[in-house]
């Protein structure tokens, strides 16, 4: 819960900070308004490179193909579904014709679509940026907050949400309001996908199509993170030693994630050593220059809409001078993907695992 309550003050702090026309076409912290880019290269059709800690210059991890693919095209819910969720709310759902799917990642919208019930998502939240959920209106304002009267206005039958959005307030109207409301969990990591999966789909009322997706998530990622492991240095001494850093330029707000955020998870699937696990950083906390250049980073990984907002490269180095005592800033090795994507953790997580290998072990080649 700890870091889900640091996701809200990092999401409202750069929305407070950074509405100005600089981030007014993009999200400020786990996804684009609009939908992300997709045709990247495939792990299996590169060459990685022998020592990947001595490339050079910056890359962006590209998921090859980001469609949605649902597992059943017509699900027939089983209703009412009864289900108490993460708060031990007892909450019963008699109707799924109208949802609201809404949390920080886009990772609940994206959940309902792969159990194939997109057609019954009548908004979003500003971090679903797939495309297939492009044309809904929005129910987050001013970044992530929620809209009471946004979300009514589109009068759902259910919605499903977690604890990293806010105001509180806002959801209690909600449900003070008559429309069901499912609480799931927060926690994002490789770990938690399946199980998300399955407190979604149970309160959707397909349960099957739950088991379906989770098996097919866990599979994926399993089978990926073992193709990655094939690629990365067997070594543990030869790993490239990975931080993952929050940057919002215009507000002044630079985080390092550390155990427990989730970014350690990923570093980990990816084949990589967690820099900030070694120096003890736990949570996501405010980046100093003594604990950036202890942990000496080989390649520092951050959001797309991050980068952008420090003016790239040159402009990080420029604001964070420890960087460039780093053999990360020494080379110039900045990994950046889209916010939406990088810690979403849901259903397309093989995805994201095999375009961040890409980026790390064989930038710049074609999947041509």
């Amino acid at each position: 819960m700890r870091a889900a309550a640091t996701w809200r003050r990092l999401a409202r702090t750069a929305a407070a900070l950074t509405a100005t026309a600089a981030l007014a076409a993009c999200s400020t912290l786990g996804g684009a308004a609009g939908p992300v880019a997709d045709g990247g290269a495939r792990l299996a059709d590169v060459a990685p490179v022998a020592d990947p800690r001595a490339l050079e210059g910056p890359s962006t991890a590209v998921v090859a193909d980001a469609a949605v693919r649902p597992v059943a095209d017509d699900p027939q819910p089983q209703l009412p579904a009864s289900v108490v969720d993460v708060q031990g709310t007892s909450v019963t759902v008699t109707d799924v014709s109208r949802i609201l799917a809404l949390d920080v990642y886009g990772t609940l919208s994206r959940t309902v679509f792969e159990l194939g019930l997109g057609d019954n998502v009548v908004g979003r939240d500003v971090s679903s940026g797939f495309a297939e959920i492009a044309d809904r209106p929005l129910v987050t304002t001013g970044g992530h907050d929620l809209s009471a009267e946004a979300i009514l206005e589109l009068a759902p039958t259910v919605v499903v949400t977690d604890t990293t959005l806010g105001p509180w307030d806002a959801v209690l109207q909600v449900r003070d309001a008559g429309v069901p409301v499912v609480v799931v969990d927060s926690r994002r990591d490789v770990t938690t996908v399946g199980d998300l999966v399955q407190q979604v789909a149970d309160a959707l009322g397909v349960p099957d199509q739950g088991e379906e997706l989770a098996q097919r998530a866990r599979t994926e990622i399993d089978a990926k993170i073992a193709e990655i492991a094939a690629v990365a240095p067997a070594d543990p001494a030869d790993r490239l030693r990975i931080m993952f850093l929050y940057a919002r330029g215009q507000a002044g707000v630079y985080y390092l994630f550390g155990e427990g955020s989730g970014a350690d998870s990923l570093v980990e699937a990816v084949g990589g050593v967690d820099v900030a696990g070694e120096i003890g950083w736990e949570g996501m906390r405010p980046l100093n220059d003594e604990g950036l250049v202890t942990a000496a980073p080989d390649v520092i990984l951050m959001m797309t809409d991050g980068l952008e907002s420090v003016g790239g490269v040159d402009g990080l180095l420029e604001r964070l001078p420890a960087v460039a005592s780093t053999p990360a800033g020494e080379r110039r090795r900045v990994v950046d993907m889209a916010d939406s994507q990088v810690l979403s953790f849901g259903p397309a997580t093989a995805d994201v695992l095999d375009a961040l290998a890409v980026a790390l072990y064989a930038p710049g080649q074609d999947d041509a």
